[in-house]
């Protein structure tokens, strides 16, 4: 999701933000911001057109395994040629739509759909890696990971998972949900979604990856510090709301009664933190 590395941060703060001490707090100002671009407003209402997400639902299907941490994760080590060449077509065949011709239920599930097998595609392409930080192909000095290079062409139009999640998904939905389905294969993202998402059964999907991130401590934890957050409702907070209080409603809506309870009174958060692991399956997760 972000394109600094812990490593250029650390250096970048050594020369320019001497008195800052919290890599994670360098990140955030780095936090791509909702930008819209607007050649992808374009849709139509009126078509009843349907996407076919068969493809990859086959495949998370047959790769999708959730660790004793109650993480999703994939075996990448051990993606078939066979489910592998199935993720490219599905992706090649999503990149012949023109996306504009259809409706907005139709769109969100497009490009949802669309960023993760990317994500997913990219790791493979590349493993073994410890991080998807460390497939260092975008463009810029300060930039790392694979977030801002072109990897896909739709309506002869190259785009990069950044133009996706912050161009597209952030800025014309305005959902803060939209961060619960988008997967970056780490640890700390939100799981990937076990189907493919279907404009059909979107907002139900939505409201069950959200509860399902909230009631995971990776999201939401007390500590003897106090309240410690995902970094995402830091990095992110504005889609979330103004202020701090404000995630935390937002979280409450979301959290199981017991959660919520504890969560009264609660105006700030007393920490965040983001593990950038990838969501591998390895000896101690299976």
């Amino acid at each position: 999701m972000l394109q600094i590395s812990h490593r250029k941060l650390l250096y970048l703060a050594l020369i320019i933000f001497p008195l800052v001490v919290n890599a994670g707090a360098l990140e955030q100002l780095f936090a791509p911001e909702a930008k819209l671009q607007q050649e992808w407003l374009a849709h139509n209402n009126q078509s009843t057109q349907k996407i076919d997400h068969t493809k990859w639902n086959h495949f998370l299907k047959n790769n999708i395994n959730q660790g004793s941490d109650g993480i999703n994760r994939i075996a990448y080590a051990l993606v078939s040629e066979l489910d592998k060449n199935k993720l490219r077509s599905y992706i090649d065949s999503m990149q012949a739509i023109s996306i504009s011709e259809f409706n907005r239920d139709e769109q969100l599930a497009y490009w949802i759909n669309l960023y993760n097998a990317v994500t997913v595609n990219v790791v493979l392409k590349n493993y073994p890696v410890a991080t998807i930080r460390d497939i260092d192909i975008s463009p810029g000095f300060f930039s790392d990971g694979p977030w801002g290079k072109k990897l896909i062409k739709v309506e002869n139009r190259e785009i990069s998972l950044n133009d996706i999640e912050h161009g597209i998904l952030r800025p014309i939905w305005k959902d803060a949900r939209i961060h619960y389905a988008v997967n970056c294969a780490s640890i700390s993202c939100p799981d990937l979604s076990v189907r493919a998402y279907s404009a059909a059964t979107m907002d139900h999907a939505l409201n069950v990856a959200a509860k399902k991130y909230i009631a995971h401590p990776r999201a939401v934890r007390f500590t003897e510090e106090g309240l410690i957050v995902s970094s995402i409702y830091s990095w992110f907070q504005k889609d979330f709301g103004e202020q701090e209080s404000d995630v935390i409603k937002h979280i409450q809506h979301y959290a199981s009664s017991e959660l919520a309870r504890k969560l009264e009174g609660v105006k700030f958060f007393d920490g965040d933190e983001y593990d950038w692991s990838l969501n591998d399956i390895s000896d101690n997760a299976q």
